[in-house]
């Protein structure tokens, strides 16, 4: 696994992996934006579908990540060579965090209800509305998880 501390491709002094991740990252509100369009578009197995495969593919995502800053030296590790105050890092890390988790807690909760509820033929139909508030809310978050994650990248590895 030495690839993943590889020189990075995008121009700064991060990994190869962070430069992965954060690329991922930041695509990821685009790639669900286009399978919210399918269900917009009355598609919506297709919806369906790609909504259950990007939210398995960012799972493993996060644990590859997740992998790679543990065995990276986590933090303080990261840290090195950062023109950035420790503290002011720590408390955006810490915001980003809260988001990512509230945000996959409520992905979860979507794709295990919506999974049920379309099997059952509730959605399209009664439950519509409720499915339609929480996936508002998931994308809200999923957008800034995705902008919370980009500005650690750039504290830690650019400023």
């Amino acid at each position: 696994m030495d690839y993943m501390f590889a020189e990075g491709f995008l121009g700064s002094r991060a990994p190869f992996f962070m430069d992965f991740v954060t690329l991922i990252v930041a695509i990821l509100p685009l790639i669900v934006f286009g399978a919210i369009v399918l269900a917009r578009k009355k598609f919506y197995k297709m919806h369906a579908f790609m909504q259950n495969i990007i939210f398995a593919s960012s799972v493993i995502v996060v644990g590859y990540f997740e992998y790679g800053v543990r065995i990276g030296g986590g933090f303080d590790a990261f840290m090195q060579g950062s023109g950035v105050s420790p503290t002011y890092v720590s408390v955006v890390l810490a915001v980003h965090i809260l988001i990512a988790v509230v945000t996959l807690l409520y992905w979860s909760k979507i794709i295990i209800q919506a999974n049920y509820q379309f099997a059952n033929s509730l959605i399209p139909g009664e439950k519509s509305n409720a499915h339609k508030l929480l996936a508002m809310k998931t994308f809200l978050g999923i957008v800034f998880t995705s902008f919370s994650g980009i500005w650690v990248y750039l504290l830690l590895f650019v400023y």
